[in-house]
Formats: C-alpha cells, sequence, structure tokens
C-alpha cells in the first residue's frame, strides 16, 4: 500500500494546505487534508510533515509532492534535511504549457494539475471520505476552479482564488495526485526524485 503526500506552500496570504492520498487497486482515496494556521513558520510546516510521514501507516511506503514554487526552494532544502524517510519530488507550479524537468525540480502547469484531477473525480478514480474535517472545504475549492485571462497579456490564470475560496487544499491534493500518476522509480527511503 503506498501514500501520496501533496504540499502547497503558503504563509501570509494563503495557508500551507498538506493532502494525503492512498492507492487503492482501482483509485486514489482521500485520506487527511489539513490547513496548516495562516502564518506558520516553514520550519514549522516541515516538522508538521515529518509527523504525518513517520505516522506508521505511511512510514516507508509514503512519497511527497511539495511546491517548490516561489519561497519552496528553501523549504525544499529543509525537507530533504528532515530524514523524511519518503521520496521528495519538488514541483513548480508553472503557468507554462507543458511539464519539464529542470536538475531535481518538476515545472508543471497548474492547468495541467487542475485537468488530472478533474479526469480523476469524472472516472470515479479519487474518492474523497466525507469524515474528513477539510472534505467541505476542499469540494467548494474545486467547485470554484475558474480559468480567467490576464490583462494584455492574455495569459490564463486558473485558480479558486477571487470567487470565493483559496485553492490551498485543492493544489496540495493535485500534487498528490499528481505524483501519485507518475511511476515509482525504485524508489528507496530518503531518495530525492525531481
Amino acid at each position: 500500500m503506498m501514500f501520496y503526500v501533496g504540499l502547497d506552500l503558503g504563509q501570509a496570504q494563503d495557508p500551507a494546505a498538506i493532502a494525503v492520498v492512498q492507492r487503492e487497486p482501482q483509485s486514489l482515496l482521500v485520506r487527511y487534508l489539513e490547513r496548516v494556521a495562516l502564518g506558520t513558520p516553514y520550519p514549522m510546516v516541515v516538522e508538521r510533515i515529518q509527523r504525518i510521514v513517520n505516522d506508521q501507516a505511511l512510514r516507508g511506503r509514503c512519497a511527497l509532492a511539495a511546491d517548490a514554487t516561489g519561497v519552496g526552494a528553501p523549504v525544499m532544502d529543509m525537507l530533504r534535511a528532515a530524514g523524511l524517510g519518503c521520496e521528495i519530488s519538488a514541483v513548480t507550479i508553472t503557468g507554462g504549457e507543458r511539464e519539464h524537468r529542470a536538475g531535481q525540480v518538476r515545472h508543471v502547469p497548474k492547468q495541467d494539475l487542475i485537468a488530472n484531477l478533474e479526469m480523476l473525480l469524472e472516472r470515479g478514480e479519487l474518492k474523497i471520505a466525507r469524515r474528513l474535517r477539510e472534505a467541505g472545504a476542499l469540494v467548494r475549492e474545486l467547485m470554484d476552479m475558474r480559468m480567467t485571462w490576464a490583462g494584455r497579456s492574455g495569459r490564463p490564470r486558473l485558480g479558486a482564488d477571487g470567487f470565493g475560496e483559496h485553492d490551498d487544499l485543492a493544489i496540495a491534493l493535485a500534487l498528490a495526485c499528481w505524483r501519485a500518476k507518475r511511476p515509482q522509480n525504485g524508489f528507496k527511503p530518503g531518495m530525492l526524485l525531481g
């Protein structure tokens, strides 16, 4: 049994969020959702991730996909130094057209992350446990996702913010599901994959 943890970083404007999905034979099950309190220092977010991945159910059977966008690089260094015992994938969320790798970091378009979530939901391959405290907030975020066009550049902008909700839980879930759909690559605990 494998678990996939998604971490969307936030601090001043948006809370950080954590999602854990479990691979089932024919689906992914959302097992855990958490919004970290607004303003929580990054070292405390890393400690929270450490407690989650060291849980008896996840220990040695998980992979983490963490938001490395913006201030994410130093947080990725903290995650690597924490000795989490799970594979770590650094993901920079972009407005680009296609996914690519630069060193140890994957650059993944936000629209691809969200499209993957939509596909999993439409196919019934992603199940959200109703008993989760943040399940209602996640569903609202998913329903509030919109694509808008940014000013003169005409570039698309995808998100729930501006429509009544942040998208932190949805992005954390999208990162976990993105990693769950990738090959295992001969994972060994402590390994960092880009």
